[in-house]
């Protein structure tokens, strides 16, 4: 008598309902208020950001050009059945949370000449309230978990996208407001202010307040140049704040390839460009989670779950 065959998809464990959180640390006497100090790490580590002091003179650049026939196909049967308004941009944004999940030396920063590790996962993004040349741009600054899938992303980023373009509830944009105090500051005050405020952020005492809306403080920023009709670019990384991971994304295109055959074939890509702190982790590292990135992005319905198990940066 032959045993019943079981399905794939019934083999697979079944998710716990409820993941383990990585432990919250405890502050200790060096930590940030927006992060931990990370106190083991290879030789290297502890003197590269007395020789590379600054994260522009720290930039390297990866592109990744990725099929995206079955992103475009998955994004389609999505919206036409259970997620009606998923956006490709969505799909991004949650395999850059996947990926800080998975890898998460990702979500270090180096302040000070010292390495830290975020206690937060937020992602920045500068949104135009309208598709114009005088349309006025801002800032978002959704906050992600670990455990949060693909629509759980999708949620998060558009009630931030809608808090911001509307009228009743754009003025209370906070990067806005901060924008606009700094602005009316006059001229001969405002360089003083700001160098007091950056020389605060070294160590780690700049006012919250500022944090709250500040863009140049997240995980990563990321940017849709593609909405504007270009392809994508590498962005340099901000000297002030502790972002460490920049990604553009551009417009998609059809591109001639080789087939296996050698006959010459076409299909539908994009172009991620990501600008990297090398300071906070080696080569190797950022290749393995890049490679992780483009995984999701052609099987996204591997987001459609949380990660099996979420490592901690120790």
């Amino acid at each position: 008598m032959t045993k019943p065959t079981v399905k794939a998809e019934e083999a697979r464990p079944p998710v716990p309902a409820a993941l383990p959180q990585p432990k919250k640390r405890r502050r200790r006497l060096g930590d940030r208020y927006d992060g931990y100090r990370v106190r083991k790490l290879d030789l290297p580590f502890w003197i590269i950001p007395n020789i590379m002091r600054s994260r522009t003179d720290s930039q390297i650049f990866f592109e990744e050009t990725v099929n995206i026939a079955e992103l475009e196909r998955y994004v389609r049967r999505k919206r036409a059945g259970d997620m009606p308004n998923l956006r490709l941009m969505h799909v991004v944004l949650a395999a850059m949370v996947r990926i800080f999940t998975l890898r998460p030396r990702l979500n270090r920063f180096v302040a000070g000449k010292k390495i830290y590790a975020h206690n937060n996962l937020r992602f920045s993004m500068s949104v135009k309230r309208s598709l114009t040349e005088d349309g006025e741009e801002t800032e978002i600054l959704p906050v992600f978990l670990p455990t949060d899938t693909l629509k759980e992303v999708a949620e998060k980023f558009e009630t931030a996208l809608q808090e911001a373009i509307n009228e009743e509830t754009k003025a209370n944009n906070q990067t806005d407001i901060v924008n606009r105090a700094v602005a009316h500051i006059p001229t001969f005050l405002k360089s003083f202010v700001v160098f007091v405020i950056r020389n605060l952020d070294k160590i780690g005492l700049m006012p919250k307040l500022i944090y709250r809306a500040s863009p140049f403080h997240s995980s990563a920023y990321v940017t849709d140049v593609g909405s504007l009709g270009i392809d994508s670019i590498f962005h340099h990384l901000y000297e002030f704040g502790t972002t460490s991971c920049f990604l553009a994304l551009g417009k998609k295109m059809t591109e001639p390839y080789v087939k296996g055959d050698g006959t010459l074939g076409q299909r539908r890509v994009l172009h991620f460009r990501f600008v990297l702190d090398e300071r906070i982790c080696d080569g190797y590292y950022y290749a393995s989670a890049i490679k992780l990135f483009r995984k999701y992005i052609k099987h996204p319905e591997l987001l459609e779950l949380p990660p099996e198990h979420i490592p901690d940066d120790i």
